[in-house]
């Protein structure tokens, strides 16, 4: 009986400290205005792409060549374009691109980045020093949306490829911000502790030291989500990224450039959707960053 108050007990001290972790970041998140407005506008974008089928009136790729070019209000509420397209059914399955290419990119970003910079922190060594940060030196000497291009270009055109030149894109910042968070942990006196009691590198690593490098990392995450809309855009764009006829924001703008003039709303709408996009997990990333800040704690 006493055992199981114990276990009882102890399992309460742990979900509490848990809990009160929590409540904090979530009262330091909701000062800022601004992360509000970003969460918000994150989750209508989430909304939109999980109900997508839901929200569009007609298929994003139908095409109508008898109502090509119509104005918003007379070819339903974002006009049609050059095809006969609707605009408004476009642009909300372009949210699901979207989010899904981003998610995917920065997914691949960090199952790459996080380990090799978790590795190359702790242990330190030739390994580190003229090996993976001269890769890293070398990737970041190029913007990154330069880096994107011409890894797509290389693996060829497609989302799926646009995908993954984007996460290898994203790969050097998280190995430095890893590693940067790592060097520090490392020599904190509770590593220390787990040595001197025999806890192996392994465990240390994924026990002590990653769980406390995760602050910056998350707000890295969101923050990359937002770079990987403009990337995704960016790529469509110019051709490298969705297939003809996807309805991706990207290939939305470079469809309307030559419209630009005569069906404005071509272009307005899908630019729009990038802006908010972006925003929204800016402000989003802006808010977790503060509300993680010690120097903002109670």
């Amino acid at each position: 009986m006493s055992e199981a108050v114990r276990a009882e007990g102890s399992q309460t001290q742990t979900v509490q400290p848990r809990e009160r972790r929590l409540a904090g970041f979530w009262r330091r998140f909701k000062r800022n205005k601004l992360a509000i407005v970003g969460l918000v506008i994150v989750a209508i974008m989430l909304l939109t792409a999980t109900l997508a089928p839901l929200i569009a009136p007609s298929d994003p790729q139908a095409q109508d060549y008898g109502l090509t070019l119509q104005p918003p209000g007379e070819g339903g509420l974002m006009g049609t374009d050059s095809l006969g397209s609707d605009v408004f059914s476009r642009v909300v399955f372009g949210a699901r691109i979207s989010l899904y290419s981003s998610l995917i990119s920065v997914g691949i970003a960090l199952l790459i980045g996080v380990p090799v910079g978790l590795t190359s922190g702790y242990f330190r060594g030739i390994w580190d020093e003229w090996i993976v940060m001269r890769v890293v030196d070398s990737l970041q000497a190029f913007p990154f949306l330069i880096l994107a291009l011409v890894i797509a270009a290389i693996l060829g055109g497609g989302l799926g490829y646009a995908m993954i030149a984007i996460g290898i894109g994203f790969i050097p910042a998280f190995v430095r911000i890893t590693r940067a968070q790592v060097l520090t942990v490392r020599s904190l006196d509770y590593v220390d502790a787990a040595r001197a009691i025999g806890t192996g590198h392994i465990g240390i690593m994924l026990r002590h030291v990653l769980p406390n490098s995760l602050p910056p990392l998350l707000v890295q995450t969101t923050l990359a989500v937002g770079y990987a809309i403009i990337a995704e855009a960016t790529l469509s764009f110019l051709g490298l990224g969705a297939e003809p006829g996807q309805p991706s924001w990207g290939s939305m703008l470079f469809q309307a450039q030559s419209y630009l003039t005569t069906a404005w709303w071509m272009a307005f709408f899908p630019g729009m959707a990038i802006f908010f996009a972006v925003l929204g997990f800016n402000l989003l990333g802006d808010g977790v960053r503060e509300a993680l800040d010690p120097r903002t704690y109670d």
